[in-house]
């Protein structure tokens, strides 16, 4: 191991939660250290509905992924994208069309030492990993657009990502990843809604050393579609946007996909 590669793991820290590691153990996954474990159980004891809504994040972008390879869509920006998981943007849009691009976004050392995980791509498709802020936003296209053709549609999502960010800052980071794309592309976008209870689960997460993420408004989240057109059914609780479930349960994550005219 060379004298990086053994400073960049010393930044990588099993004493304290993480929010990358924190959401792998709200999915169930193994990436994740006791600490973790610990601050997502107490969040969840203060707000049940925490796991169900991690859950419920990755089924509704799996669903939007797959819908969007169907209408055609090759090419999907995957801005925060997190540690790797089952049903990945590029599994699930490559399985509908292989020769699909995806280009993940993160600047979380731990998530760049997993990015390997990220990288199998079908052999008529490519991805690829941006290690970069997500707020620098020309800096992601302008390095996305080694991978994709920027010329035509690209799906961006942002999927339970914004919290990072102050309200008016997610909105203005969005716009400007819109404004950078052409034509027919689209806007995959979700995250908590604002209640008594999800901000009994934001002051716990906050209790863990953590960054904080805000939960939002409704309207601090669909003013990141200003000027999108949103697929049906709009703006709703995402179990309830296409669901393959007879009878989906409402979750205080809601979401939407937009195309840009």
């Amino acid at each position: 191991m060379s004298v990086d590669d053994v400073e960049f793991r010393k930044k990588i820290r099993s004493d304290v939660p993480h929010s990358a590691r924190v959401w792998n153990a709200w999915l169930g996954g193994k990436d994740n250290y006791p600490v973790d474990r610990e601050l997502a159980d107490a969040v969840t004891a203060a707000y049940p509905q925490m796991a169900d809504i991690a859950q419920a994040s990755r089924a509704f972008q799996a669903r939007a992924v797959r819908h969007l390879a169907t209408l055609g869509v090759h090419q999907f920006l995957d801005v925060g994208t997190g540690l790797p998981v089952e049903n990945s943007t590029h599994e699930v849009a490559q399985a509908v069309t292989p020769q699909a691009r995806i280009v993940y976004v993160d600047n979380d050392p731990i998530v760049l030492v997993h990015a390997a995980a990220l990288l199998t791509s079908a052999p008529e498709g490519r991805t690829a990993y941006v290690d970069a802020d997500l707020s620098r936003t020309d800096t992601v296209v302008d390095e996305a657009g080694t991978t994709l053709d920027l010329s035509k549609p690209v799906a961006v999502l942002l999927m339970s990502t914004l919290g990072h960010l102050t309200p008016a800052d997610g909105i203005k980071v969005v716009r400007q990843y819109m404004d950078r794309m052409p034509s027919g592309s689209y806007l995959v976008l979700c995250d908590t809604v604002k209640t008594p209870r999800t901000l009994a689960a934001q002051e716990a997460y906050d209790s863990g050393d953590n960054p904080p993420y805000l939960v939002r408004e409704p309207e601090e989240i669909t003013g990141c579609a200003e000027g999108l057109e949103l697929l049906e059914p709009g703006f709703v609780s995402i179990t309830f946007w296409r669901p393959t479930e007879e009878h989906p349960t409402a979750v205080d994550q809601w979401g939407f996909v937009a195309r840009k005219p």
